[in-house]
């Protein structure tokens, strides 16, 4: 895919950015480059090959899920405005 002047000028008006005449000339031999690569990519057969994450093999380290309320809600409360029994206290909002 050949990218022109047309092309880079419409591009830089989108993004709202100045291009001079030189970088357009730059600009568009560069993004013409990409645009070739990527299709030369796409001629690749990966249809034998499994989609991965990752080109090496690892795993997360998990936990178990133990939910807990932490056991200290003092400190979670502590710098609350108004608290009651570790419970934050907040106005009243509806009549």
């Amino acid at each position: 895919m050949s990218i022109d002047h047309k092309i880079i000028q419409k591009i830089a008006l989108l993004a709202r950015i100045k291009v001079s005449a030189e970088e357009r000339e730059e600009l568009a031999s560069e993004l013409t480059n990409i645009f070739d690569w990527v299709e030369e990519l796409d001629k690749v057969d990966t249809n034998d090959i499994e989609p991965m994450t990752s080109v090496v093999q690892a795993s997360a380290s998990l936990r178990k899920d133990n939910p807990n309320d932490g056991g200290y809600p003092e400190r979670i409360t502590a710098n609350a405005p108004e608290a009651v029994e570790h419970f934050f206290t907040v106005p009243k909002v509806v009549e």
